[in-house]
Order: C-alpha cells, then sequence, then structure tokens
C-alpha cells in the first residue's frame, strides 16, 4: 500500500506552524514561519499559510500526488462543517472561506476548527485525554480558551460558538476583559489579564522585573518563568490571582459538566511545568462538590505545542 500524509497547520496571530504526519501518526517534518496579523486575509496571512505548506512539501521531499489532506486551526468562530472563519479577533478575516481558498490552492480536503477546540481534540486521540470520555480543557496563553469533549464527542455548541467559558464571569465589578465584559476569567488567568495586573501593581509603585516586559502589551512566558525563579513578589501575585480564579472556574466546570477529566494546556501551562497545575489542585475542592470532585483527575495537556497539530489531524481522521 502507497504511503499517503496529511498536513496540519496552526495557525494564530503572529506564526504558522505546519507539520506533516505519515500514516502512523508521526510528524515527519515541520516549519513555522512567522506572520502579521493585519493586512488582508487574501495577501498577508494566507500567503504565509500557502508558503509553508508549499515549503514543507518541496524540503520534505514528499510527494505531492500523497497528500491525503490538509487541516488548520483558526482563532475565534469557526463554521467548522463548511470551513469559513465567521470571526478571529487577532486576524484579518470575517467570514472568510479558509476551506474553499485552500481547496482551490491545493486541491486537496482543507479542514478548519477553532484552534482550542482541536488543542483539546488532540489531547483526546492522541494525549493526555486518551481514555477519557468528558473532557474540559483549559488552555491559558495570549487569551483564556476553552474546549470541551462530552461522551467522547467534541462539543461546538450552536452555530460552533461553544465552550468560550474563557468569558464567564467569575467578578462582575473585575476588570475590563477584551470581549467587553468584566471580571472574565480571561481577565484575570491569560496573559492578556496578568500582564494588565503587573501594569497596575507597577503604577502604584511596587518593585518588578517584569516591568519592562508588559510595558506594552503581554509578556512573554519566559520572561514571567525568570521572574518567578528571580522570587519577584509582584509576578508571584500575578500568578496566585490567576491560579485563584482558574480553580474558581475549575470548581464551576465540574460542578456543570461532571468531566473525568479537566486540562490545562498552552503556551503558559507548557512553560511554567506545573506551577499553575499545583497552585489550582491546592485550592480546586473549595468550589465543587465532593461527590463530583472525587471522580475528576486534573492534569495538564502532554502534548505541549503539538496539542492542535494533532487535533488537526484527528479532525481529519475522525470528524
Amino acid at each position: 500500500m502507497s504511503e499517503s500524509y496529511n498536513i496540519c497547520l496552526d495557525v494564530g496571530g503572529t506564526k504558522v506552524l505546519g507539520a506533516i504526519f505519515n500514516e502512523k501518526d508521526e510528524i515527519i517534518f515541520r516549519l513555522k514561519k512567522r506572520s502579521k496579523g493585519g493586512g488582508s486575509a487574501s495577501t498577508d496571512v494566507e500567503k504565509v499559510i500557502i508558503d509553508v505548506v508549499e515549503e514543507m512539501i518541496a524540503s520534505s521531499g514528499i510527494d505531492r500526488s500523497k497528500l491525503n489532506a490538509i487541516a488548520s486551526c483558526a482563532p475565534g468562530v469557526i463554521d467548522q462543517d463548511k470551513g469559513i472563519v465567521l470571526f478571529t479577533p487577532n486576524l484579518p478575516w470575517r467570514n472568510y472561506d479558509m476551506a474553499g481558498a485552500m481547496r482551490k490552492q491545493f486541491g486537496v480536503p482543507f479542514y478548519v476548527g477553532n484552534d482550542v477546540n482541536l488543542g483539546v481534540l488532540g489531547e483526546y486521540h492522541f494525549g493526555a485525554g486518551r481514555g477519557y470520555q468528558n473532557i474540559v480543557g483549559f488552555f491559558v496563553g495570549t487569551g483564556m480558551g476553552g474546549g470541551l469533549i462530552l461522551n467522547g464527542s467534541l462539543y461546538t455548541g450552536h452555530l460552533f460558538k461553544g465552550a468560550e467559558y474563557g468569558h464567564m464571569i467569575l467578578d462582575p465589578k473585575g476588570p475590563r476583559c477584551n470581549c467587553g465584559q468584566r471580571g472574565c476569567l480571561e481577565a484575570f488567568s491569560s496573559k492578556q489579564g496578568m500582564s494588565a495586573y503587573i501594569r497596575e501593581q507597577v503604577a502604584k509603585g511596587k518593585k518588578s522585573v517584569m516591568a519592562d516586559a508588559v510595558k506594552d502589551g503581554v509578556f512573554r512566558s519566559k520572561a514571567l518563568v525568570k521572574a518567578l525563579n528571580a522570587g519577584d513578589k509582584v509576578a508571584m501575585a500575578a500568578v496566585d490571582r490567576a491560579c485563584h480564579y482558574l480553580a474558581i472556574a475549575t470548581g464551576n466546570m465540574i460542578n456543570t459538566i461532571s468531566p473525568d477529566l479537566v486540562i490545562y494546556g498552552g503556551g503558559v501551562i507548557e512553560a511554567l511545568g506545573d506551577v499553575f497545575l499545583e497552585k489550582i489542585l491546592a485550592e480546586v475542592d473549595q468550589y465543587c462538590m465532593p461527590q463530583i470532585r472525587s471522580t475528576v483527575d486534573i492534569k495538564n495537556a502532554s502534548l505541549g505545542d503539538d496539542s492542535i497539530l494533532y487535533g488537526d489531524l484527528a479532525m481529519i481522521k475522525h470528524l
């Protein structure tokens, strides 16, 4: 039987990460290119995606005729059935027929889904979620993404708008979130939320090695790791605050869904190891019913930066 290949893409506001999978579900080639969030969909990010796919095919030496399918994530609201990006906050796409454009370009089936949904789907099929049937996933990055597996299937809600529990309200008088609401989980526990908190503390006169890292936006995860290792009190307080609200949100989801697994993933979790997990575990029991909590495992995702790539692969193979 001749070999065939799938290409999987992780498309974000600043980068496109690509990987080629063989029939054994192994990554045999990967490539990453920077992209710009501005500009038009057809001339900027789309061009980077095409360049990544073309370069991977050429550099890996695979036979183009052996390409089975291509799949990608995008942040935002995605019509997964039609492959249309309805809205994404960090890319210039509104009602963008991504699947149609890419099928025309490459002549093979093209699939697209929400980034965190696919991250959780990847963990379910290939990572920390194997063997579980009901999974709540929190992915901590620049924002706060959620993904749900219910009874062994990815749950996307009405018109693919479900699982946005990064925007559950935890304090109506809390900090303003980019979504327009106050006191969302994202406003407390994402890189955006932690960066805003650190800026506030610095403005009040507290000293922090993170001051420059958050001056003009969100910190890089490596800067937070360095600050924690240095014992920076403001950085430590930001992490404690983030984990406190994640523990509350986790308790709420445990009570609501009764999952068999809660997983944490994303760039912050990947960079900090078990720091978040340990702090959340120290608090979460206060915020959920003991009878439900007793049947829930809580752990970090295991695929790291590849969670979404494996979610793409799962979308090709299982959805």
